[in-house]
């Protein structure tokens, strides 16, 4: 029960802040994205505090013997840069670009607008479907 209220607590505070920084109007991204345009460097700032507080969020729980709520740390086994990890890339930036919006800004989206948000949802889901399909063949 603690693990899904930490869960629930953290999922709030992220939804909170991609509110506050602007990054659930995809206006705000598609603006970041027009270099060459009316370009907004404030989606730079926000990702760069969200690096930040990660790297420091991060050097104090690898400081820890394990998780609180699990026996051990699950971290990547490859720091490989390979095939499915540069299509996978390259698909989720196209998505991002062409939709304005990437899925933490669109779960944060869902109470203040589901009916636009549910396909996005639903074509999500489709992409992750297919994804774990074609994923054999890449490797």
């Amino acid at each position: 029960m603690l693990r899904l209220l930490t869960a629930l607590v953290s999922g709030l505070i992220f939804g909170a802040g991609l509110g506050l920084a602007g990054m659930l109007n995809p206006a705000k991204v598609a603006g970041f994205l027009d270099l060459f345009g009316n370009w907004d460097p404030s989606l730079a700032f926000v990702m760069g505090g969200g690096i930040l507080v990660n790297a420091a969020g991060h050097q104090l729980v690898r400081r820890r013997p394990s998780p609180l709520f699990a026996d051990s740390f699950q971290l990547p086994l490859s720091q490989a840069i390979d095939r499915p990890l540069l299509i996978g890339s390259g698909i989720f930036g196209i998505g991002w670009g062409l939709a304005g919006l990437c899925p933490g800004p669109v779960v944060a989206s869902l109470l203040l607008n589901p009916a636009g948000m549910i396909p996005f949802i639903l074509l999500l889901l489709a992409g992750l479907w297919v994804g774990q399909k074609i994923a054999p063949r890449l490797a």
